[in-house]
């Protein structure tokens, strides 16, 4: 499975707010093997969302868009995902209840504080998606063409993720060999040992762990482990993290 990930967000652009979503949803795919291929970050733009919508839902298994959703004048996200598919927003009696609960919710948690909310516009979303229900906030998102919109807010969008992860999987398998080799030193058997198995091998150095880590990820079980098994035997690596001097380079 291919997945392209979209953050909406002037704020992310502009280097206001750490994409930390795209780091955490990445993460969270990879570890069910799905293979993420893109992540764009994109303005709150409605014309530039539904574009970039439109072609990576022609071109991945599936879409995660994340961002501007609510009521603010910023938050185009499902506006713009509408328009991808030439649809209209309208709400549901499914979203429509749900708002109305996490309301009541709040007036009762606030009492003195004034909501003022536009029930209908805040339950609308494209016509004929399937709603996901927001538990841990206000406004919904929803699945259409296989493009999966959720919420911006880090605790809301991992509590929407959550009730569809077990939609994503994938055959991508991934183990992890550390090495205090300098990577000019294993360039050879890395390219020898992804050419031979047919596994893909990345090499991350870290000074502050003071070794290089090596990720090797195959869609086969047994190329991944003969892959890792041979890199062991003729690189200076171990499955454990390892330490070394850097002080001399």
């Amino acid at each position: 499975m291919e997945v392209a990930l979209i953050t909406v967000g002037d704020e992310l652009l502009a280097g206001d707010t750490v994409n930390t979503n795209a780091n955490w949803l990445a993460a969270e795919l990879s570890d069910r093997g799905v293979a993420v291929k893109r992540i764009l970050s994109v303005p709150d733009d409605r014309a530039v969302i539904a574009e970039c919508v439109r072609a990576y839902a022609d071109a991945f298994d599936a879409v995660i868009v994340t961002g501007g959703l609510g009521g603010t004048p910023d938050d185009v996200t499902l506006e713009a995902v509408a328009d991808a598919f030439d649809r209209e927003l309208v709400p549901t009696d499914l979203t429509r209840e749900a708002v109305e609960r996490r309301l009541a919710e709040i007036r009762e948690r606030l009492p003195d504080s004034d909501v003022n909310v536009d029930v209908e516009a805040e339950a609308a979303v494209p016509e004929g998606s399937r709603p996901l229900l927001n538990d841990s906030g206000l406004a919904p998102g929803c699945v259409v063409e296989g493009v999966y919109v959720m919420p911006g807010i880090p605790e809301e969008l991992k509590a929407m993720f959550a009730s569809v992860a077990d939609e994503f999987a994938g055959d991508r398998r991934s183990r992890f060999l550390y090495t205090v080799e300098p990577e000019s030193d294993i360039v050879p058997a890395l390219e020898a040992a992804g050419e031979q198995f047919d596994v893909a091998i990345g090499c991350y150095p870290d000074r502050e762990a003071e070794h290089n880590r090596l990720k090797v990820t195959a869609t086969d079980e047994d190329a991944l482990d003969e892959a890792a098994a041979w890199l062991l035997a003729n690189v200076d690596a171990s499955e454990t993290p390892v330490r070394r001097d850097w002080g001399s380079e």
